[in-house]
Order: C-alpha cells, then structure tokens, then sequence
C-alpha cells in the first residue's frame, strides 16, 4: 500500500543558522528508497551547505520566497538569484553554500545511487544547470483536462537516474488507473486536494502530503476541489516502463506551444504518447 503522511506531521531540525529541515522520504521511513527527500526552510538572513555525494545527485525546487546557490568547487561561477520558480540540478561532487535574506522554502532531493541507476554519471558528469519551470512547454492530455511541464529530465539535465515533472488537475479531473515497472515513484502535493487510489483504495491528498508508490502499484488520482490540485512527482530510476489498467485510455500528452503563462516557452517538446509502456527520454 502507499506510504502517504503530511509534512506537518514531521517535525524540524536545525540545518545551518536559521534552517530547519523536514526530512520527508527517508530510508527509515521508506526502507529501501533511492530518494531522500527533504523541505527545507530558510529563515531571514539564513544559510545552509549544500553537498553532493560522489557517486549522487541532488536536486531542488524552489517552493516560495528568494534564495541564492553559490559554488565553492567553481570558484569562477557568479552567485545564482533563485526565485519561486526556479529548478536546479546539483551534479556529483557539487559543493556549496544555499542562503536567503528574505527567506525561502525549499524541495530538497538527492539520489545517493545515482551511478548506480546510470552508468554514465561517473564518467561523463552532467553540470549545475538551472531552469525556470515558468518557462517551460506545457502539455495537455488528450483524453482529461491535465497539464504537464517537465521539469527533471534526461535533456534537460544529462542522466536517467531521476525524472520529475509537475502535474495540474483542474476540478473534477481525473486520470487512467496504471501503475510503473522499473522504478520507485512519490509525489508532493504542492495546492488543492482531492483523492488518490493505490490499487484502487482511496485516501485523501491535499497541499503538502508526499505520497510514495512502490514499483508496481496501480494508482491515480482525483481532483475534488474547486481549485487546481498540483503536484510534483519523481521517478527513480528516471527510465520505467508505464502499463495502464485493462480499458484504461492509454495517457498521450499534446504539444501545446507554450508555456504556463501563455507566451512562447524556452524549447520545444513533440507530443508524445504512452502507448509504447517506455518512458520518454528526449524531452
């Protein structure tokens, strides 16, 4: 069954002068996961190191207020302004300071296998890049009313030891019952509510619950609010088979040429469908 609890359950613990982190996905908690997931809160004035393992790979989304990324390798690389709508990807071997003057709020991941997952990572590291999840294409399903921007991706960021991209439902939308082979899923509720079904039990979601699917279980969700429900969701590995449920209409995603606030986005993505089980690894 689904592992499903609210980040308010969670107490803080310090994490530098004025952080207090929550760690979310844990392997006490999820025995076994290849994500640990934290949120991080950064108080006014405030600063945390940030470090990745050798053989790992982190990444965070920035989930309110301003923050600042600098690098102590790369002595060379000006500081990075991060706003609400910033995605970073933190390569092996990164190392270097997270701090805020107004305060900040912050998705933490790493993936302590990562080269595990992907071969390549050792050999061919990926580098720090940044993205504006703003400023990405969106995609429409074709059979419901959902969106999808990518936000982790092999193009994007060079490994398929992770994959992630934030889903919106608008009210009364739901999706096909499926379920994964090849890699562990969670998602983290970022607004609304509604109901989610793991292998088809219901259980309520709402705004700051993480929900975790083990490698083949059936789930999908409900949105019943009379506002979005978004959530992110993360895969590990980020390459995975997707098998939909027998009458279950198989997910396809359509181009839609811009981006969530309706300008031109910052690349281009071709729809694409589910109906061959792989998960994409162009976009």
């Amino acid at each position: 069954m689904a592992i499903t609890f609210n980040e308010s359950s969670v107490a803080g613990e310090p994490h530098g002068a004025g952080v207090l982190r929550q760690r979310l996905l844990t392997g006490q908690r999820v025995p076994g996961t290849r994500i640990l997931l934290d949120r991080l809160s950064l108080g006014p004035g405030s600063a945390t190191a940030v470090e990745i393992g050798a053989r790992s790979l982190g990444w965070f989304q920035m989930l309110g207020g301003t923050a600042t990324l600098t690098d102590a390798v790369d002595g060379t690389r000006a500081a990075i302004a991060l706003e609400d709508s910033h995605v970073v990807f933190l390569p092996p071997g990164f190392r270097g300071t997270l701090s805020s003057n107004p305060g900040a709020r912050v998705l933490f991941a790493e993936v302590p296998t990562a080269a595990d997952l992907d071969p390549a990572l050792a050999s061919a590291p990926p580098p720090l890049r940044v993205i504006d999840w703003k400023r990405e294409p969106v995609l429409d399903s074709e059979f419901d009313a959902r969106k999808r921007i990518y936000l982790v991706t092999p193009k994007l960021f060079g490994t398929t030891a992770i994959k992630g991209e934030m889903i919106i439902y608008p009210p009364g939308t739901s999706a096909a019952n499926h379920h994964h082979e090849g890699a562990e899923h969670f998602m983290y509720m970022l607004e609304g509510h509604g109901v989610a079904h793991a292998n088809e039990e219901p259980f309520p979601v709402r705004a700051g619950d993480l929900v975790w699917f083990a490698d083949h279980e059936r789930h999908f969700f409900i949105s019943d609010g009379d506002e979005d429900m978004v959530f992110v969701e993360f895969f590990a590995p980020g390459a995975y088979k997707t098998v939909w449920a027998p009458g279950a209409s198989v997910c396809t995603w359509i181009a839609t040429g811009r981006d969530i606030g309706g300008g031109a986005p910052v690349r281009e993505i071709r729809s694409h469908s589910s109906a061959d089980r792989e998960s994409q690894v162009d976009v």
